[in-house]
């Protein structure tokens, strides 16, 4: 399997120990390692692939916390830079009783967001299955040019590009600077993740439907509509599906998103697919990488924290016994 190389912040993410309460009103936090690309590059390689996150990480405590616990779940860490120019990011999460949550960050700025589109070298993207990236290091600042250069280096090396905004508006000094970053790189993925609580803000509709003809545009070949309890959707030009989301009880929603597209780019590229092959897929094939991580996602929201949340393979193919669709 080749390998999927993400893009974008690696942080701190400060778990409550107390639920149902604000961040305001939380006793005490426990530190995990997180930020959405990331954690993408963890469940792909929990499941079997192989990984590496191209980001930067202050020159701090935290930092090195982040590159070792990377390291230790297998991840390729000698794409991450270091800096004494900024701190490594960080984010405060409160959990309310449903399991969503409320986030307060601390990134002005962070060390990923000065992380310069120079220290990209080719040689890491050869031979990529796909490169992974999100919103949140879209700002004005040097990490947004990296991300265009990476993107070129990856497609340019045979890799798929895969973006799933993850949106977090209050990481933007306006709602309009967001959303005009969203829609730069949108034409920019063969694949576009987005869920039901962005749907409306992303395409100006809460309907998938009404959305599809917008989203799909420039490269956009599969997009992948999550609807949390209500399941997730799969379309291309040609193909669509649907899959049921588990029924488990929800701990901890952090890092289930990521999880989810983690799962289903890690099946991809299982089954050796590439960009030019995705609008062929057919909605039985669609629907099996769905199922496969919808029960990753399930299995995760059970366990508190990210990348260590995450199921193996085994352990979704013998919970797969159990889910019909």
């Amino acid at each position: 399997m080749k390998k999927l190389l993400a893009i974008g912040e690696a942080l701190i993410d400060f778990i409550p120990g107390d639920v149902g309460k604000a961040i305001s009103e939380v006793s005490s936090f426990n530190p995990k390692v997180g930020g959405a690309p990331a954690n993408v590059c963890g469940c792909f390689k929990k499941l079997g692939g192989e990984s590496a996150m191209i980001t930067q990480v202050g020159d701090d405590a935290f930092g090195d916390k982040i590159v070792n616990e990377l390291a230790s779940f297998g991840i390729d860490t000698s794409t991450i830079k270091r800096t004494n120019k900024a701190t490594t990011s960080l984010a405060f999460v409160a959990l309310k009783e449903d399991g969503n949550r409320e986030f307060a960050f601390f990134r002005k700025p962070g060390a990923d967001m000065l992380y310069e589109a120079d220290y990209l070298e080719e040689e890491v993207f050869k031979d990529n299955f796909g490169l992974h990236f999100c919103s949140v290091d879209l700002g004005n600042f040097p990490m947004k040019e990296a991300h265009k250069k990476a993107i070129k280096l990856a497609r340019d090396n045979g890799g798929l590009i895969s973006f799933d905004p993850n949106l977090r508006f209050n990481l933007w000094d306006s709602k309009e600077e967001l959303y005009k970053a969203v829609w730069e790189f949108i034409p920019e993925a063969d694949i576009l993740k987005i869920s039901d609580e962005e749907i409306d803000f992303i395409a100006g509709t809460d309907s998938i439907e009404e959305a599809l003809p917008k989203l799909m545009q420039g490269n956009v070949k599969l997009v992948i509509y999550t609807t949390g309890s209500k399941g997730a959707y799969a379309f291309s030009k040609e193909h669509k599906a649907f899959s049921k989301a588990t029924s488990h009880k929800a701990a901890d929603t952090t890092g289930a998103g990521d999880g989810f597209i983690g799962a289903f780019l890690n099946r991809l590229a299982m089954d050796n697919v590439k960009r030019e092959d995705l609008e062929s897929l057919d909605s039985s094939r669609l629907q099996a990488y769905l199922d496969f991580a919808n029960v990753c996602c399930g299995l995760s929201v059970t366990r508190k924290g990210a990348i260590a949340s995450y199921p193996t393979e085994a352990e979704i193919l013998e919970e797969m016994k159990n889910y019909k669709n």
